[in-house]
């Protein structure tokens, strides 16, 4: 079988096509891997770190016996067998070409060398649509949360994506609703990038009602995914792709979850990893925020109530900045467009600024917070203070 498939002429024209400069053989292997095991399959990078893809797969594949973790092996061979059909690779690398996705393998130049802190349980390959060199940006942030968010969780989530990203940072989340989608659409709006990590193929938009999303992340950001063009999400990838975002972000910050929520799941990866964990506060009496209170109790998550504090939680030496690389020039344009006496709703002053409207809601909560801006019932103005 191996031979097979790493003799089809029509899976290495395909290999070829997608990296043009790289033997085929060792595409194929890694591509390969990325069918047959399952996200997060630490017996397969195991294999892959001990022997190169093409041996993993010779090895894995075959009945030879194996010194070490004999059982685990075998175990693992009845999870790839039912998968290992030339077909399929095929149609990975046939899937990606059609949506123009772009095969990133451990060592490229895009690559994220903080995925590699996952060791035996790091993707072979990673699928990404858009622009991957997002993934090397020295600053990224993972911003989770709760599916089912309030509105309380929605606004922190925005102003926060978004005051980050218009300084540069890079807003890592899942795509999914609720929290995820809000720390998404402020990036964007602030004119900043974002990364998406998928549970499917990046061919895929799940959930369905984030198609227009993904394509503005896709233009101006990166939809990744280790998961080849095709795959489903399912629970299990879902709790696995938690794993890359949280490696990915210098910091992981939960802006809401309850008890139980999945990004709690997101959190432990952070914290088993070594990365800094923050959790925004919520009211004591709601369910939603019921998880990232047990963060700060159980995990030492650091409290976060705004971006300033992100930053300080991702290392950015804020404090040691000059006046005119603190400043943010959005700013400067959105308080030049508020009255200290009259209030004006946010899409006034967003077209009196020149900003987009999303942008204008995340800059003004920001300075809310600072105490620089005030919303009364009929808009928002500048503070006399």
């Amino acid at each position: 079988m191996i031979d097979a498939l790493l003799g089809d002429s029509g899976i290495r024209k395909a290999a070829a096509a997608a990296r043009p400069d790289d033997d085929p053989a060792a595409t194929i292997a890694q591509v390969a891997w990325s069918v047959l095991a399952e996200p997060g399959d630490g017996v397969a990078g195991a294999l892959i770190s001990q022997l190169g893809a093409i041996e993993a797969l010779r090895f894995g594949l075959s009945g030879e016996r194996f010194e070490l973790a004999e059982k685990a092996i075998q175990d693992g061979r009845r999870r790839w067998l039912p998968r290992a059909q030339p077909r399929a690779i095929g149609d990975a690398l046939h899937g990606a070409a059609e949506v123009g996705a772009q095969l990133l393998l451990p060592g490229d130049a895009e690559w994220p060398a903080a995925i590699d802190d996952l060791g035996d349980h790091a993707p072979a390959v990673l699928w990404v649509r858009g622009d991957p060199t997002h993934l090397v940006v020295p600053s990224r942030v993972s911003i989770v949360g709760a599916r089912a968010a309030t509105a309380y969780g929605d606004t922190v989530a925005a102003e926060l994506a978004g005051d980050l990203a218009a300084t540069g940072s890079i807003v890592v989340s899942g795509g999914a609703y609720g929290i995820d989608g809000s720390a998404h659409r402020a990036a964007l709006g602030a004119g900043g990038g974002t990364i998406a990590f998928l549970a499917g193929g990046v061919d895929r938009a799940y959930p369905a009602g984030h198609q227009h999303l993904f394509d503005r992340i896709r233009e101006s950001g990166a939809l990744v995914s280790e998961l080849p063009c095709g795959a489903a999400p399912t629970k299990f990838r879902f709790l696995s792709r938690n794993r890359l975002i949280a490696a990915l972000g210098a910091a992981t910050v939960v802006v809401e979850a309850g008890w139980r929520s999945g990004s709690l799941n997101t959190a432990g990866h952070a914290s088993s990893l070594g990365r800094p964990l923050g959790a925004v506060p919520g009211p004591i009496t709601s369910a939603a925020s019921a998880g990232c209170h047990r963060l700060m109790r159980e995990y030492d998550a650091q409290c976060v109530t705004n971006a300033a504090e992100v930053r300080e939680l991702m290392g950015i030496d804020v404090e040691h900045q000059g006046p005119e690389q603190r400043a943010d020039p959005d700013q400067t344009r959105l308080l030049d467009a508020l009255s200290t006496r009259t209030p004006h709703p946010p899409a006034e002053i967003a077209r009196s600024a020149g900003l987009s409207v999303e942008r204008t809601r995340a800059l003004l909560g920001t300075l809310s917070l600072e105490g620089r801006v005030e919303q009364i019932e009929t808009g928002w103005r500048r503070t006399t203070a």
